[in-house]
């Protein structure tokens, strides 16, 4: 997979940080800190309208992505003085509100 090769490779300082943006087909992937039975709706409900369940190394617990919405992948290399994950969340979304409040949309967390 793509993010996959890129992300070992920003690890091991050959390759270079990225930021990828797709809209996914639908789909809930099951992080870490979740099992399958927290995807609630029945799997022949989820068959008859093409939604995959796919688990991923991501934390976290459920979350879906379909047509229409646009995901952002930041590949990048949080070391040495950006390990703490929450922070990088937090800034990202800090800078995510402000480029919105210049289009003059409201954002928040």
């Amino acid at each position: 997979m793509l993010q996959e090769r890129l992300r070992r490779d920003v690890r091991s300082g050959r390759g270079e940080e990225h930021l990828l943006l797709l809209e996914h087909d639908p789909v809930f992937t099951v992080g870490r800190n979740a099992s399958a039975d927290d995807v609630v709706a029945p799997a022949e409900w989820l068959a008859e309208r093409g939604v995959e369940v796919h688990r991923t190394n991501r934390g976290g617990k459920v979350t879906y992505h379909g047509p229409g919405q646009l995901v952002g992948y930041p590949i990048v290399n949080l070391s040495p003085d950006h390990r703490d994950v929450r922070r990088y969340v937090r800034d990202l979304q800090e800078a995510l509100i402000l480029t919105l409040a210049g289009y003059g949309i409201a954002g928040r967390r």
